[in-house]
């Protein structure tokens, strides 16, 4: 059987039909996250250091559910915010979440080049992005791309930021993953041969609206 594979606004129409179906955009986002989790500690059974870059948006929420699941199951959790505090209203509920937990958050990436992950998730960029990347984010991802290449496993929420999703082309500094999780169906960089080597190993993930979208695909 093939992938399905979407662009940008045909999984956002998928979302948004779910959404009026009874599955809200935070549960999507919920599921999202413990998705990528779930992956993450089937490589990984032993609690170890993570780092989660997070964006501002969409992708950063999803980052902040990773964060949360992992640091209740003990892991040492630092949070970069790599762009400021989250913007979207789904990203800031999740990123209020986070208090109370032992998680580190930091805002500055130059701030955690002396320190280094076992593992390192980029929430940075989702669907959304094109073009170059700005310095902060330009920022972010040569920190996760130094860590990367220090030995830390790099695993991409939905695709490695900086890689356009509909064209699948890859910016200057672009994020290269060991495993990409994308949520509820590929999207066309995952196929262009260009990008998918910075993907990594990718899983398609369900987030409970497979039964939902088939007239969207």
């Amino acid at each position: 059987m093939g992938r399905r594979i979407v662009t940008a606004a045909q999984m956002k129409e998928i979302e948004r039909a779910a959404n009026e179906r009874g599955i809200p955009y935070l549960q999507m986002m919920e599921n999202a996250g413990l998705a990528a989790y779930a992956q993450l500690r089937a490589r990984f059974p032993q609690a170890a250091s993570l780092l989660v870059v997070c964006g501002k948006g969409n992708n950063g929420g999803d980052g902040f559910v990773l964060a949360r699941a992992a640091a209740l199951e003990g892991w040492q959790v630092t949070v970069l915010l790599a762009e400021g505090e989250p913007k979207t209203p789904d990203a800031i509920t999740n990123y209020a979440r986070l208090e109370g937990l032992q998680i580190a958050v930091c805002r500055d990436a130059a701030a955690l080049e002396p320190q280094h992950f076992r593992v390192v998730a980029d929430a940075l960029y989702g669907t959304g992005f094109h073009g170059s990347l700005r310095p902060a984010g330009r920022a972010a991802c040569a920190l996760m791309n130094r860590e990367h290449e220090a030995g830390a496993f790099l695993l991409a929420l939905d695709l490695p930021s900086g890689i356009a999703t509909d064209t699948g082309e890859v910016a200057e500094g672009a994020v290269g993953a060991d495993l990409t999780v994308t949520f509820d169906s590929y999207k066309p960089l995952h196929a262009a041969k260009n990008s998918a080597v910075y993907c990594g190993e990718i899983v398609c993930a369900d987030i409970g609206i497979r039964c939902l979208d088939d007239a969207g695909a």
